[in-house]
């Protein structure tokens, strides 16, 4: 009888002993998310400062400190396409405390063989804007003033109309996939950055410059430069006057959009924290004013919808690259 009274008490013991473990487990996974942040938030901007990405990044950051109640700390990390500052992320301790703000630039270094990781190799907090303002942009000189009369004078001039791009970036796959759409030949010209492909098309050196529209509204509005159109399925709010491609024949569509992301191994719970924040942000009419203001859209995509996105932006991609190749 005693044998059985101590087997009894063993393995009474055994279950609250696991009981005990359990709840334990599931207090310190409350706990992190409850103490998350407990310290400022570095984000990685892999790119300079005073583009749109670090621009974007900025502003988003501004309220996503009301939301998360501590200070976020913005660090620019330039380098190879962007694979510095990405991989500096990755090698944080996967805590939420360190994020990389970034946007479809990341999908094409994989595809132009520039970089070993996907967009698999993340956890996404979300994205929050959507830059649908893609144009191609011309001199108010230049001898066409629309994609219709672009296409007409670049048949009739093969090789000739010069269109400033960065080789390897999402603008040179967007002028590859305009080429392959059309029929037309560019003289593809590999004039750098977003500011040197502006200063180039200033001075005449080229004819046209892939760009977004809310980065040129001052030359747009001085008249030195014309929109041929949006790379969109529909016309911008900031914009109405600004034909579409597909409206005038052309069926292109670019949505370059601007998540967050964490080191694969950061707790869900804190990236679900942080996405929460994130679209309590997006919904907040202010923030979306100031979106607004640049022509780029507040939108809230969650963390498995941002990587579908990002999957199905990736194999369109590869299929323009594979077939420029």
């Amino acid at each position: 009888m005693k044998k059985i009274v101590d087997i009894f008490t063993k393995s009474l013991a055994v279950v609250c002993l696991v009981f005990i473990l359990s709840a334990c487990s599931d207090g310190e996974s409350s706990n992190a998310e409850d103490a998350y942040p407990s310290k400022p938030i570095e984000v990685v901007v892999p790119v300079g400062a005073g583009g749109d990405t670090d621009l974007n990044t900025r502003i988003t950051a501004k309220y996503l400190e009301q939301e998360l109640g501590e200070s976020i700390v913005i660090t620019n990390v330039e380098g190879a396409g962007g694979s510095t500052g990405i991989k500096e992320v990755l090698s944080k301790e996967p805590d939420g405390h360190a994020v990389l703000a970034y946007h479809n630039a990341m999908l094409v270094n994989n595809i132009y063989g520039l970089a070993d990781y996907t967009s698999e190799d993340f956890k996404y907090a979300g994205v929050g804007i959507v830059d649908q303002s893609n144009t191609f942009l011309a001199s108010k000189d230049a001898a066409f003033d629309d994609i219709e009369s672009l296409i007409d004078y670049a048949k009739e001039n093969p090789g000739e109309v010069k269109v400033a791009t960065e080789v390897g970036a999402m603008t040179h796959l967007q002028v590859l996939e305009f080429e392959q759409k059309t029929g037309v030949e560019f003289n593809i010209v590999d004039a750098g950055g977003a500011s040197d492909k502006i200063t180039t098309l200033l001075g005449g050196r080229v004819d046209i410059v892939p760009t977004s529209l809310g980065l040129v509204q001052d030359y747009l509005e001085s008249g030195d430069f014309v929109s041929l159109g949006v790379i969109a399925e529909e016309r911008l709010e900031g914009a109405p006057d600004v034909e579409t491609f597909t409206e005038q024949g052309v069926d292109m569509s670019v949505d370059k959009v601007f998540y967050w992301a964490f080191n694969p191994e950061t707790p869900d719970e804190v990236v679900e924290r942080f996405s929460e924040a994130l679209e309590n942000v997006v919904e907040d009419e202010s923030f979306q004013e100031e979106i607004k203001n640049s022509w780029l859209t507040p939108s809230y995509l969650d963390s498995e919808e941002t990587a579908e996105k990002l999957k199905e932006i990736t194999e369109n991609d590869q299929a323009v690259y594979d077939a420029a190749n």
